[in-house]
């Protein structure tokens, strides 16, 4: 997933028009999650970066239609789709990678992103 396809993913339903549509605050904080490290990046530091409150970046992010957590989300899983062409990892060692806290919860995103369980999608690719 490349930033165009992250647009598309913040608001699948109207993805034809988020080329232009998205504010910039949201595009930033993408490029920001896709190149940081997940596991100690949080909504305040991003705004930090972006040298807004943490209340104008919610209210930014709401006004496309979006939150923090959705895009947070999207960048795991396309880091997770990157780490898993490169090699195949155990679920602890993605988990941490991607920033989750307990693997089952990374578990629980895996199958929501993929419609499978890690170890049955290891199976099938």
């Amino acid at each position: 997933m490349n930033i165009t396809q992250s647009r598309a993913a913040v608001r699948p339903e109207k993805s034809h028009h988020l080329a232009f549509t998205l504010c910039r605050t949201t595009d930033r904080v993408m490029q920001i999650l896709l190149s940081a490290d997940l596991s100690r990046l949080r909504a305040d530091d991003v705004a930090a970066q972006l040298g807004i409150s943490g209340t104008t970046l919610r209210r930014r992010l709401r006004q496309d239609h979006t939150s923090y957590q959705y895009l947070l989300d999207r960048a795991r899983q396309y880091r997770c789709e990157q780490l898993l062409r490169e090699t195949w990892l155990p679920g602890k060692c993605v988990a941490d990678e991607l920033g989750y806290l307990e693997v089952n919860s990374f578990y629980r995103a895996f199958r929501r992103w993929t419609g499978a369980n890690y170890s049955a999608y290891r199976v099938r690719h």
